[in-house]
C-alpha cells in the first residue's frame, strides 16, 4: 500500500503555496538562520492576510524550521553545532528502524528503482572525484527513498513530515564537501543490498553505522575548525 508522502502534498490553498515558498527560502539559506521574521512584511510581500500567513508559519513550526515565542515573535531556527549533532543522533535511531522496515516492506520494483538511482549517483563528477556526494531532494535522495520504502506511516510522518527539511537545511548551510563522499556512496550500496536480501537486522545496523560515521566526521571537522581558529588567534597575538 502506497502511503501519502508528507513532503509532496499538492499546494492547493494560498497558505500551502506560501508555506512551500518560505520553506524553500529557509532551507536554501535565502532567509538566514536565526533571522527574525516580520509578519507584516511577509504578509505585504506575498499579498496575503495575516491569518493566512500564520497558517503557513504554523506548518513551518511543525517542521522545526522556525521558532515562535509569545511576546517575542517568530524566528528562523539557528543552525547550531549542538542542534546538528542532536539531529544526527535522532536520525540514527529513526532511519535505522525505517531501514529495517524497508527490508520487510519494500516491493521488488522499489528496490530496483533505488539500485537505478545509485547507478545515477555514481555518474556524478563530484562523487567520482571524491569531493562531495550531493543528492537532490525527494526522489533522488537515498535516505528519503528508504524512509518511504518502510511503508510505516508513523516513521514517514516523523522523518519526512517533521525533520526532512530541517535535515536538508543543515546539509545546505554546513556545506556538502566531505572526505567521506566515496565511502558514503559505498555504504549506501551495501544498505540497499541488505534491503534487497530482505535482511532487516543487517540493513538497520548498516544504516545506523552510516549515520553515526557521518556524525563523527562532522564532529572531527568542527574540532579541526575550532583548533584552526584558536591557532590563528595565537598567531595574531604574537604578531
Amino acid at each position: 500500500m502506497l502511503l501519502q508522502n508528507p513532503t509532496k502534498q499538492a499546494a492547493v490553498t494560498t497558505a500551502d503555496k506560501v508555506f512551500e515558498q518560505l520553506q524553500f527560502a529557509i532551507v536554501e539559506g535565502e532567509m538566514a538562520a536565526g533571522s527574525k521574521i516580520s509578519e507584516p512584511e511577509l504578509a505585504k510581500h506575498y499579498q496575503i492576510s495575516r491569518s493566512t500567513l500564520r497558517e503557513a508559519l504554523n506548518r513551518l513550526e511543525k517542521c522545526h524550521l522556525i521558532e515562535r515565542k509569545a511576546n517575542v515573535g517568530s524566528r528562523v531556527v539557528d543552525c547550531t553545532i549542538e542542534g546538528l549533532l542532536e539531529l544526527y543522533i535522532t536520525r540514527e535511531a529513526l532511519e535505522g528502524m525505517a531501514c529495517r522496515q524497508a527490508a520487510l516492506n519494500m516491493t521488488d520494483e522499489e528496490v530496483a528503482h533505488m539500485q537505478d538511482m545509485l547507478t545515477q549517483h555514481a555518474g556524478d563528477k563530484a562523487l567520482q572525484d571524491g569531493v562531495a556526494y550531493y543528492q537532490e531532494k525527494g526522489d533522488l535522495d537515498f535516505h528519503y527513498k528508504v524512509i518511504l520504502g518502510s511503508h510505516n506511516k508513523q516513521l514517514i510522518e516523523l522523518i519526512c513530515g517533521q525533520l526532512y527539511h530541517l535535515i536538508r537545511m543543515y546539509r545546505c548551510q554546513f556545506g556538502m564537501n566531505s572526505p567521506r563522499a566515496s565511502r558514503a556512496f559505498d555504504e549506501h550500496s551495501r544498505i540497499i543490498q541488505a534491503i534487497a536480501d530482505r535482511d532487516g537486522e543487517l540493513a538497520e545496523m548498516l544504516m545506523r553505522r552510516h549515520i553515526a560515521a557521518s556524525r563523527k566526521n562532522i564532529e572531527n571537522k568542527i574540532t579541526k575548525e575550532i583548533a584552526q581558529k584558536e591557532q590563528n588567534k595565537i598567531q595574531l597575538i604574537k604578531s
